[in-house]
């Protein structure tokens, strides 16, 4: 079998422009895009949006950092953003339902749709720790190197005070990269099914998070309302 048509665009990608500095992008992504160009299965996002995260949030930009595991891998739902979905996309994902759900008990609020660029633009960097997955098997380029993108990532972002959030344990296993003494780092449960009722629902990390920001000088985020 060859390589899926959709996935021949990979090849061809450049880094972030803001970030194409940072060592993974000399060493691990031309490996990488080689390596997603002749995957036999569907690639999911679609090469444009793979690195759309890191496309909207520049390093000088981020205020907030949420880190997820993988891209959502039903076709049509990802779009380079962890936990954030196309604006079509319905039913929710169901991760994203119960990210609303604790947005609702927090904040009294949540969005009416799946896109959450709107986050983005704000300076939240919604970053998936593999940024690729084949379609309809979760996890299955979790081992392919991004890893180090996220590590390096990470390191950039580790210069002045930031705030976390890691949700579930994949998550908390990079939390050793967030040194700065003032980074506020919230930890919880995952927002999956699985999960979320042992410690993400009640954790108020929006509220959180905004109060601490107010504290340090800065602007709320507004998490509610694209």
């Amino acid at each position: 079998m060859g390589a899926h048509p959709a996935n021949a665009g990979f090849a061809q990608l450049a880094a972030p422009h803001d970030w194409a500095d940072l060592r993974f992008f000399a060493t691990q992504w031309p490996r990488i895009a080689q390596d997603l160009a002749k995957e036999t299965r569907h690639v999911l996002p679609q090469p444009a949006d793979l690195f759309a995260a890191l496309d909207l949030c520049p390093p000088t930009k981020v205020r907030v950092v949420i880190l997820g595991q993988d891209p959502y891998p039903t076709p049509g739902h990802a779009h380079g953003l962890a936990f954030s979905a196309t604006h079509e996309t319905t039913p929710l994902p169901r991760s994203l339902v119960n990210i609303f759900k604790e947005l609702q008990s927090d904040l009294g609020a949540a969005p009416k749709h799946a896109d959450l660029r709107f986050w983005a633009r704000q300076g939240v960097l919604l970053l998936n720790t593999a940024l690729s997955v084949p379609a309809g098997l979760a996890g299955g380029h979790a081992k392919l190197g991004w890893a180090q993108l996220t590590a390096e990532v990470l390191a950039r972002l580790n210069t002045r005070p930031r705030a976390y959030l890691l949700w579930g344990q994949h998550a908390q296993g990079f939390a050793g990269q967030i040194t700065h003494p003032q980074a506020l780092v919230l930890t919880s449960a995952h927002p999956s099914p699985l999960s979320a009722r042992r410690g993400f629902f009640g954790a108020r990390p929006f509220s959180r998070v905004n109060e601490w920001l107010i504290a340090n000088g800065d602007t709320p985020i507004n998490w509610t309302t694209p």
